[in-house]
């Protein structure tokens, strides 16, 4: 990277290497914290003052929504004000410290989002609880072990996850005395608990138990932890990220900071749609941001087959996604796009062809087809209720083909990040009208500076190559405090004050950072070829046939496979085409060797495509039925794949298609 690029400053020299470590590059800051890190205001101590204060400027402001259904009718959203939140949240902090849980003690919220969970968590920070959430995906032996791990005295649950907490109690009994329902509780339930030896109260009981008065509230120190969020992972039992009140408070300053130079500072005008896990970092701090500009947050209902019809009722003006939620979005537009006939299809082609070649040239969005955006772009942005004028991607990389596509949808601006929940959320992000940026998760977020170290092991060079390459490094004021009881799994990431990501990266030349590989996702084929298997996956991806797809190698093999899910229409379509028995038993077409025969075909077409190696072809595949999903432990919340739990799985389906596709090559 150019030593002096558009939107970054080198504040330290790189190193070489030495017999101890590896070389690294410069440490980079972006432009908008050249002159230092974003910090925080004197006076500003706990995130329950940025909340606190957002009462007293939008007392009457809809704070919190949700769609009731009543005799099967789902109704509109109905809402609480900032000020009936506010009171609820001093209500249930007063109740927690009936329970005798006071500040430095532990509280876990699990369940699924709701105004429920925000005004828990917003509870907790009041009196100075550190807040332990808690997936409600995870399953009961990770709940189990987090509520022991972390010593949680009381937890808040949802209505349905009820049942599954009761029935681990016994295996936490030693630390867990309280339990308090989001809803209400049978007779049946409070039964069993008094048998457990441990309390149960209804959302309703426990507001009745405290009171609103705030003249009590501790004292707060930036230092305090705020939370502790034990992340899913994709191998292992889960770790505690700490996160102090200094670390969650400049992350939302740090939000706020570069939205006004990609679109502008939220305020009372924008509704938020809250749908991706509230226990995961990445959307419970956009939630604590726009609470503290007097925002609203309207509540999915928790169905992913109703998310789209959440969506147009809210209408919201920022839209959080991670890649697998886009992904549906591009795929489910341009199918309607392709129904209106080829002539349709064809000017849409041109159309954001055009569009997409002036934004390239440097062309604003506003600028680069204004008649072309009222004639055919401007129904693509109803897909999200018609108002997003701001659209955020996390999680994982955006594929270029739906990054550009989103990027020219009119009145909206995009901005992709990359952050892991020790960095509390988002360390780099895109800047909207920089069209260089695409394919990057862009600069480094105000709060922290960032450099490359070298990986030998893996060809990649961060010092003296002629494109730095190497894992991506951390440090600043958003960073965690350590993992939780585990100072020997700290150690493992944290060497000289620098957190180690695992994610390989590559400066670009505008000083944008773009992710090309993970330092753990990489193996050796028998034959010596090294694969770098998520880059293949992001690339078989882009073949319309599938929804989702694993692929597998080992040292042992010379060859890969997949498990592929394909799209349901997809393999009807071809099954209409050739004839095929029963089209609409979408099971027993996944077995048919010729609908697997023609889903390689057309993947190992989108690799010559995309100009894959020989070696990074499929061989065999088998076509599943059913999406990897949470309950099985195949994938993470954010969607990510988990491939120690998806080997275990289909171990057996592993074997029998190298077993086959060995005896086809004989």
């Amino acid at each position: 990277m150019a030593a002096a690029a558009d939107h970054v400053v080198i504040v330290e020299e790189g190193r070489q290497a030495t017999a101890e470590h590896p070389s690294a590059g410069p440490v980079y800051r972006c432009k908008y914290a050249k002159d230092g890190l974003l910090d925080l205001p004197a006076d500003l101590d706990s995130p329950w003052q940025l909340f606190s204060e957002a009462v007293k400027q939008y007392p009457n402001e809809q704070m919190l929504g949700r769609r009731v259904t009543v005799d099967s009718k789902v109704g509109p959203y109905t809402w609480i004000t900032y000020r009936e939140a506010h009171d609820a949240a001093l209500r249930i902090g007063s109740a927690i410290r009936s329970r005798g849980v006071g500040p430095g003690n532990y509280c876990g919220i699990y369940g699924s989002n709701c105004p429920e969970w925000i005004i828990a968590m917003e509870a907790c920070m009041s009196q100075g609880i550190t807040y332990v959430p808690l997936y409600d995906s995870l399953g009961v032996n990770a709940v189990e072990f987090i509520i022991n791990h972390a010593e949680v005295s009381l937890v808040f649950v949802q209505e349905k996850a009820l049942s599954s907490i009761l029935a681990c109690h016994k295996a936490c009994s030693s630390n867990l005395k309280t339990i308090v329902s989001f809803g209400e509780v049978s007779t049946t339930q409070k039964e069993e608990a008094e048998n457990q030896c441990v309390s149960l109260f209804s959302w309703h009981e426990f507001l009745l138990m405290g009171n609103s008065d705030k003249t009590a509230l501790p004292r707060k120190q930036k230092t305090d932890i705020c939370t502790i969020m034990y992340t899913s992972g994709t191998t292992g039992e889960p770790k505690g990220v700490i996160l102090s009140n200094a670390a969650i408070m400049v992350e939302v300053l740090s939000i706020d900071k570069m939205l006004q130079v990609t679109d502008r500072s939220c305020d009372t005008s924008d509704v938020f749609f809250s749908y991706l896990p509230l226990a995961h970092c990445y959307d419970q701090v956009m939630e604590i941001y726009f609470l503290s500009r007097g925002s609203s947050v309207g509540y999915w209902r928790g169905d992913i087959r109703y998310l789209m019809d959440d969506v147009h009722a809210l209408k919201p003006t920022v839209f959080c996604g991670v890649p697998r939620v886009y992904d549906k979005l591009y795929a489910g537009v341009m199918q309607k796009i392709s129904a209106g006939g080829l002539i349709r299809k064809k000017l849409f082609d041109l159309a954001y062809n055009y569009k997409l070649g002036n934004m390239r040239k440097g062309l604003s969005q506003e600028e680069a087809s204004p008649r072309l955006d009222r004639l055919m772009f401007d129904k693509i942005k109803d897909a999200l209720g018609g108002r997003a004028h701001m659209l955020l991607s996390g999680a994982a990389p955006l594929p270029r083909h739906v990054e550009e596509f989103l990027r020219i949808i009119p009145a909206s601006n995009l901005s992709q990040g990359y952050g892991l929940t020790e960095s509390c959320g988002g360390s780099f992000t895109t800047l909207a009208g920089v069209f260089s940026m695409v394919g990057t998760v862009g600069v480094p977020m105000p709060t922290v500076e960032a450099r490359l170290v070298s990986v030998p092991e893996m060809g990649y060079e961060a010092f003296s190559g002629d494109v730095a390459r190497g894992e991506i490094c951390l440090r600043g004021k958003s960073m965690f405090s350590g993992y939780h009881k585990r100072q020997d799994l700290t150690d493992q990431v944290v060497i000289n004050g620098w957190f180690h990501t695992g994610d390989i990266g590559e400066w670009q030349e505008d000083g944008s950072m773009k992710i090309i590989d993970r330092k753990k996702n990489i193996f050796k084929l028998s034959q010596g070829e090294y694969v770098a298997v998520e880059n293949l996956e992001n690339t078989y991806s882009r073949c319309p046939l599938i929804a989702q797809i694993w692929i597998y190698g080992n040292s042992f093999e010379s060859f890969l496979v997949a498990v592929v899910v394909p799209e349901r229409k997809a393999i009807e379509d071809w099954a209409k085409l050739n004839n095929q028995s029963s089209p609409s038993d979408f099971e027993s077409l996944c077995q048919n060797l010729k609908a697997q025969k023609y889903f390689l075909d057309e993947l190992n077409s989108t690799a010559k495509q995309y100009q894959l190696k020989g070696f990074e072809m499929l061989k065999a595949v088998h076509l599943e039925p059913n999406l990897f999903d949470i309950e099985r432990d195949l994938i993470t919340p954010t969607f990510k794949l988990k491939r120690p739990q998806l080997l275990k799985h289909y171990k057996s389906i592993i074997d029998q298609l190298y077993t086959e596709a060995k005896a086809s090559r004989a």
